[in-house]
C-alpha cells in the first residue's frame, strides 16, 4: 500500500488514483526541487515543492484527463483574471511528458488552513462563508469580457449545457454521445428514466430563467479548500481551476452552496443554514443578482451538480475503471436531485428564497 493516501468518495482515506510525484519528477519539470507537501486530492497527483527557496505548485495530469490543449484553456482564464486583478495563482509553465502533462503555478498568497480538509466539509464559521461569497463575486466582476468558447469535450470539467437547454432530453442524448467512456459506464444504469423522474421536472423550474442568465467564464469547485486565507479571515488566493468553464455567475454560485454548506458525507445530509445565508450575503454585497438571477437560483441548485457528477462517472468508468466509485456518481447524479425534493432539500430553496426576497 502507498504511504500517501488520498480522500474518496467517503470519509476515509483511499488509495490515490495516481502515483504521488516525486523528487526526480518535479525536478525534470522545475529543475533541482524536493517536495515538501503533496495534495491529498484524488482526481491529479499535486505537490507543493521548494526550488531555491520559493515553494510552487505542480500537478500532473494523465494525458486521457487533460492535454496540453485543455490545460491551456483553463490557463488562458487564470491570465485574464490575473489581468483583471483578481487574486489568483500564476501560471508559471506546462510541459508533457510522455502520457503525461504538468502544470506549474505559484504557490499563492495566504494560508491553506482546510489544506487537509475532505471535498465537502463546511466552512469554519459565518464568518469564512461569507468572505468566499464576497470573492466569489469579485471573481465574477474580473471574468467579464473573456469571451473564449466552452471547452473542448474532456473528463473532469464542471460544464451547464444540459439543462442550460431548452430541451435537456435532447441535448443529454447528445452530451453522453460525445463522452464513450460515460456511455458505456451508463449502460448498466436507467439512466434515461431516472433522469425523466428526478431531474427534468426541476428542470421545468429552472426554465423559464434561462433566457436571463448571462454567459460567464466560472470557477466550478469554489469551496474553502481551493481557498487562501488572510490572518483576517478574507480570501487572499483562489486555487484549482480545473473545472472551470462557461457556465453563468448563478452556476457557480450554487455550486458554491452545494459544495460547501449540504454535508454530502453525514448522514442525513445536514444543511449549514448559516453558512448557506452568509454565503449568499457575502456575494451579494459585491455582486447583487438581478431579479432573473435572484428567481434563477433556488431553482438551478438542484441540478447543479448533474452535468459534474456524469463528468465523474465517465472518468471512474474509462480512465480508472473504478466500478464503484462509477456506482457512487451515478447515485450522485440522481440522489442529490431526489435530496432536493425532499424535505431537508426543500428547506434550504425556501431558505434561500426568503432571503432573496429581503435583498431584493
Amino acid at each position: 500500500m502507498s504511504s500517501h493516501l488520498a480522500h474518496g468518495l467517503g470519509t476515509d482515506p483511499v488509495e490515490p488514483d495516481w502515483p504521488p510525484l516525486t523528487d526526480t519528477e518535479v525536478t525534470d519539470i522545475v529543475g533541482p526541487a524536493r517536495v515538501v507537501w503533496r495534495s491529498p486530492r484524488p482526481l491529479s497527483a499535486a505537490a507543493v515543492v521548494e526550488r531555491s527557496g520559493r515553494h510552487l505548485f505542480v500537478k500532473r495530469h494523465h494525458t486521457s484527463v487533460r492535454t496540453a490543449e485543455g490545460l491551456a484553456e483553463e490557463h488562458a482564464f487564470l491570465r485574464h483574471l490575473r489581468r483583471r486583478g483578481a487574486p489568483v495563482v500564476e501560471v508559471l509553465d506546462a510541459a508533457t511528458r510522455g502520457e503525461w502533462t504538468y502544470e506549474v503555478h505559484s504557490a499563492g498568497a495566504g494560508t491553506d488552513l482546510y489544506r487537509d480538509a475532505l471535498s465537502w466539509s463546511p466552512f469554519r464559521s459565518p464568518a469564512h462563508a461569507r468572505a468566499a461569497g464576497e470573492a466569489l463575486a469579485r471573481l465574477h466582476l474580473a471574468a467579464e469580457g473573456f469571451d473564449a468558447p466552452r471547452r473542448q469535450v474532456q473528463p473532469l470539467v464542471a460544464s451547464f449545457t444540459v439543462f442550460a437547454s431548452a430541451d435537456p432530453q435532447t441535448e443529454l442524448e447528445r452530451y453522453v454521445e460525445q463522452r464513450p467512456h460515460l456511455a458505456k459506464g451508463l449502460a448498466d444504469f436507467p439512466w434515461r428514466e431516472d433522469t425523466r423522474r428526478a431531474l427534468l421536472p426541476l428542470h421545468e423550474n429552472l426554465a423559464p430563467h434561462l433566457s436571463g442568465l448571462a454567459p460567464l467564464w466560472t470557477h466550478n469547485d469554489w469551496h474553502a479548500s481551493n481557498l487562501l486565507w488572510n490572518e483576517d479571515g478574507s480570501v487572499a488566493t483562489a486555487l484549482d481551476f480545473g473545472m472551470c468553464d462557461r457556465t453563468t455567475a448563478v452556476h457557480d454560485l450554487a455550486t458554491a452552496i452545494e459544495r460547501n454548506t449540504v454535508q454530502w458525507l453525514q448522514p442525513g445530509f445536514p444543511v449549514r443554514e448559516a453558512d448557506a445565508l452568509a454565503l449568499l450575503d457575502g456575494y451579494q454585497s459585491v455582486r447583487p443578482l438581478s431579479p432573473t438571477e435572484s428567481e434563477a437560483l433556488p431553482a438551478l441548485l438542484p441540478l447543479v451538480h448533474a452535468e459534474f457528477a456524469l463528468s465523474e462517472l465517465g472518468y471512474f468508468h474509462g480512465v480508472t475503471r473504478s466500478a464503484e466509485n462509477t456506482r457512487l456518481a451515478y447515485e450522485y447524479y440522481v440522489g442529490h436531485a431526489e435530496w432536493f425534493a425532499e424535505e431537508s432539500g426543500q428547506g434550504l430553496l425556501n431558505l434561500l428564497r426568503e432571503r432573496l426576497a429581503v435583498l431584493n
